[in-house]
């Protein structure tokens, strides 16, 4: 079977901004312009496609990008892509520029529509994981992720001092309303005492009586790092909760927020952005099409973009294990 020949490409980022976007735009713009590809750019996402909100980029678009925070082309959730007559508006505004290949920066909502997109006009789209909550199967590492993580950390490892200046117990809500990467990774690299996530379920009552325990230690400094999808809610939720069954405590709320999306990306997410960036232009010339690319154990991997839209990333019993064993 040959292969369909691109010649024009489009490059595009939606759903929430990830730091190492702007990365692997420019690794897409200049793969895309090494081949001797036109390389076009669609601002805020399905939403820019719909509009006609495209340009044409060259090696200039894309000069002093790859150490910004945010993303270039900037990103928005499109409702309106998924309704067939926005898919037929973003064709057609695809179509007078002859682009024939799309790479999708993105999250699992951003690859659905870009299957179905896809599988209705027969262009080619690649997709790839930019996403701080890192809850794509198919990677070992998300674009963003590692950043986020990071800023995290630099904020628990801050409130710990207070925490122990004031004998205070800390509950700090971070970001994951489906996936409970973050708070796991930044609350393991913190030395929190617990560590609450949507993946698994929590014993309040066991919670407290550890935090009762280690009160009688004369442990007075207490860290609990929650997910903002929790059970129970949230940081504010869990925080009213212990108040309840703890009036004695000494217990304070730090909603992270936005401030994890923030910022100039890791060296990681720097690296690993500008290589998947690269194979994505090489997956549209080789013929691999409607997959999303990942990197699993240091090699690239090629997952279909439904599979990927299927599957989450599990967190491993092991890492529970460690939690529980850690915060002892």
């Amino acid at each position: 079977m040959s292969v369909k020949k691109v010649s024009k490409i489009a490059v595009l980022t939606s759903g929430g901004d990830a730091p190492g976007m702007n990365a692997a735009i420019r690794a897409v713009v200049r793969t895309g312009l090494y081949h001797g590809l036109e390389v076009y750019g669609v601002v805020r996402g399905y939403n820019g496609m719909i509009e006609d909100d495209i340009f044409q980029m060259d090696s200039k678009s894309v000069a002093n990008i790859i150490q910004r925070g945010g993303t270039i082309l900037k990103t928005a959730r499109s409702k309106e892509f998924f309704e067939p007559e926005g898919r037929q508006k973003a064709y057609e505004n695809l179509k007078k520029r002859g682009i024939d290949g799309i790479v999708v920066i993105g999250g699992d909502g951003s690859f659905k529509g870009a299957q179905k997109f896809s599988n209705e006009f027969d262009i080619p789209c690649i997709g790839l994981p930019g996403t701080i909550d890192k809850d794509i199967a198919g990677s070992d590492f998300t674009i963003g992720f590692d950043t986020a993580v990071n800023t995290a950390v630099e904020a628990i490892d801050k409130i710990r001092d207070t925490a122990d200046a004031h004998d205070r117990l800390f509950v700090v809500e971070v970001m994951g309303r489906d996936a409970g990467y973050i708070a796991l990774h930044s609350g393991i690299a913190t030395g929190a005492e617990n560590i609450l996530i949507p993946e698994s379920k929590t014993d309040m009552n066991l919670l407290v009586k550890g935090l009762t325990e280690k009160e009688k230690r004369k442990k007075l400094v207490n860290l609990i790092v929650v997910a903002e999808g929790d059970e129970f809610g949230g940081g504010t939720e869990v925080a009213n909760l212990l108040k309840e069954k703890l009036p004695n405590a000494d217990i304070r709320v730090c909603i992270l927020g936005h401030i994890q999306r923030g910022g100039a990306p890791s060296c990681l997410d720097r690296l690993i952005a500008s290589r998947m960036g690269y194979h994505a232009v090489e997956c549209l010339l080789n013929g691999t099409h409607n997959v999303m690319v990942g990197i699993e154990d240091n090699k690239m991997k090629y997952t279909p973009l439904n599979n990927a839209v299927k599957a989450k990333q599990k967190i491993s019993d092991e890492w529970l294990k460690i939690v529980k064993i850690l915060a002892s």
